[in-house]
């Protein structure tokens, strides 16, 4: 989703909330930064503009006139505007009762990097955050026979309980690995219900 359809969907007020599930976190930090960038040199536009614009009207005339057609002060009008919107839209991000940001990552070492690293920028940004959701976890019964199984429910105990004592003060949701896909609006619904009350893992796992 582009950012102009962020700056669409927060101005029109037309949800009670807006989800928007981002990319990955590289992509991610850039698209959290662009408010705050882009905010910046519109600013600096409109500073030059109020510096230099009666030279420029005096250069250009009294309509104003830029060579391909277009009004000088009409143009920086709307740079104007979309600067005020842009501030407002950064206004609401940094706004902990309008917004949060929730991580998704699944128990592995780089999973875990990356989770840390976007928890330490979004805190530069002054974005909230305090949920994390753990995925794809295995609880393969204690009489399970599948080596690969265990070995990997060992490995993501390692790097569940890591999750659990670096972040301690947040609200950690354990998602269990699923035989199928989450398709459709009576899964999506079964699979939200997780997200609100805890899953409990059958009697006899790991």
């Amino acid at each position: 989703m582009s950012f102009a359809e962020v700056l669409k969907q927060v101005k029109s007020l037309s949800y009670e909330t807006i989800i928007f599930d981002t990319a990955p976190t590289g992509h991610t930090l850039r698209f959290l930064q662009f408010p705050t960038v882009l905010e910046k040199a519109l600013a600096k536009i409109s500073q030059l503009s109020s510096q230099f614009g009666p030279m420029l009207n005096g250069l250009l005339g009294a309509n104003g006139s830029l060579p391909n057609g277009a009004n000088l002060n009409e143009m920086m009008e709307k740079l104007e505007g979309l600067r005020e919107t842009i501030s407002e839209v950064n206004t609401q991000f940094k706004d902990e009762n309008l917004t949060t940001f929730v991580c998704v990552c699944i128990p592995e070492f780089l999973s875990l990097y990356e989770t840390e690293r976007m928890i330490q920028e979004l805190a530069s940004y002054g974005i909230d955050t305090h949920c994390i959701v753990v995925n794809q976890l295995l609880f393969p019964k204690s009489s399970s026979e599948c080596e690969q199984c265990n070995a990997r429910r060992k490995m993501q105990k390692k790097y569940l309980e890591q999750i659990e004592e670096l972040y301690d003060e947040f609200n950690v949701v354990k998602m269990p690995l699923l035989v199928e896909e989450v398709r459709g609006k009576e899964k999506l619904e079964s699979f939200s219900e997780m997200l609100i009350h805890p899953y409990i893992p059958p009697a006899g796992g790991l």
